[in-house]
């Protein structure tokens, strides 16, 4: 494989830097805007994934990395530790940007950026795959270069610390975890404390002595593996809250982008409102309690029983089920809030908001994937962009939280 210089200047977004050279568009992971470095290359055609070899003149923008697992393992948990955050910032509106005028084909500038209330220490969770070694079980993370290959976190310095002394603690009672040779899993912080789920294993007949050996541990899930459904061990947490749904890892920074979500809701005025892929309902309850009608659809079960309840005696309901089957139903509404996992939504509910684009206000669409937000919006050329704004949700990533008011083409502000 050849070995060739290349002066970097973006990051892609997965995180590489990108460069271009002898016709070649080439990515180096772990390189800045403004370096120039030798990379080994492979690829075919035009585009080759380039191995760092050496930083011949670093970025103005480059520098050291806090984490020695950033480094030494090269931990793929985190992409940008070497750049400053500023410049991580202006990565991530270009990102944004880039993404939706190639595949969205959306002519936009690129957005502003919200920052994060903290650079570090942010995450209230975190997951990690587990690997018997003999008789002790390591748990750690992959590196970016190798998928397979797991190696044992010491800390991580983005997230919390309450959640790494919990790893610290279940690693400790690792004699009493289930039968399996491969795990992962997941704690978070709560207001009741820390929560785990356990993903794997065939059985569990050491789970009473795991729970005794936990104590700071408030709640347990186990998902046994070949998709057997998730039970609830114990929790002894007064509010029950779903811990084992899906929730924001950057607590502070999804209250600010709520509340930015919240108030863009109110701008229409609704009577009624659809939150696709809701969650718990945090923000289907907070338009509810305002006095919309909103009907709340997700497909975890915990979460949608949980905003159910909190919905009881409201003219508010929660659907549990998929979005693309239950929206058409739904329909009609003054506005739809979508918030999907990274792989966007269904190509069926742009088809379904296509067709309602006429009785339809607005579309407020949450992504965590600027490459999937620019497919759907091509699949939506009944709508144009009223406002893009984003936000730093993961700091030290690639990753950045966009949020996108759509209103149908031809609709007065």
């Amino acid at each position: 494989m050849a070995v060739v210089s290349v002066a970097i200047d973006s990051i892609a977004a997965g995180g590489d830097g990108v460069g271009r050279t002898n016709g070649l568009v080439v990515f180096v992971p772990r390189t800045a805007p403004g370096d120039v470095v030798t990379a080994q290359i492979s690829g075919k055609g035009h585009f080759a994934r380039g191995a760092l070899r050496s930083i011949v003149n670093p970025s103005s923008v480059r520098i050291e990395p806090p984490c020695p697992h950033y480094t030494r393992d090269k931990c793929g948990g985190c992409q940008l530790q070497h750049m400053t955050y500023d410049s991580q910032l202006v990565a991530k509106q270009l990102i944004v940007r880039d993404s939706l005028q190639r595949i969205g084909k959306r002519g936009v500038d690129a957005p502003s950026i919200e920052r994060s209330p903290k650079e570090w220490r942010y995450r209230t969770k975190l997951t990690l795959a587990m690997r018997r070694r003999g008789a002790r079980w390591i748990a750690g993370l992959h590196p970016y270069d190798d998928p397979v290959r797991v190696f044992p976190l010491a800390d991580c310095p983005i997230t919390d610390r309450r959640v790494v002394a919990a790893w610290h603690e279940v690693m400790q009672a690792d004699a009493y975890f289930p039968d399996a040779q491969e795990l992962r899993g997941s704690i978070r912080i709560t207001g009741g404390g820390p929560t785990l789920v356990m993903m794997g294993g065939e059985s569990w007949a050491a789970r009473d002595q795991f729970t005794a050996a936990v104590p700071s541990i408030s709640a347990v899930w186990w998902e046994p593996a070949e998709d057997k459904p998730r039970r609830l061990l114990y929790d002894r947490r007064r509010d029950r809250s779903p811990s084992a749904s899906f929730e924001q890892v950057n607590a502070e920074m999804a209250e600010i982008l709520r509340t930015y979500v919240l108030d863009l809701a109110y701008s229409y005025e609704p009577a009624s409102a659809v939150d696709a892929y809701a969650g718990a309902g945090h923000t289907a309850l907070a338009l509810s309690g305002g006095g919309v009608s909103v009907t709340a659809i997700e497909l975890d079960p915990d979460a949608s029983e949980w905003s159910a309840e909190k919905m009881a005696g409201s003219s508010s309901r929660a659907i549990k089920g998929r979005v693309e089957d239950e929206l058409p139903g739904a329909l009609p509404a003054d506005i739809v809030i979508l918030n999907p996992p990274r792989a966007g939504v269904d190509a069926r509910v742009t088809e379904t908001l296509e067709a309602e684009a006429a009785g339809l206000r607005g579309v407020i669409y949450i992504s965590c994937n600027p490459a999937t937000l620019a497919r759907d919006l091509a699949r939506l050329p009944s709508f144009q962009i009223q406002s893009l704004q984003a936000f730093d949700m993961f700091p030290q990533t690639a990753h950045v939280e966009t949020v996108c008011e759509l209103q149908p083409a031809g609709a007065v502000a």
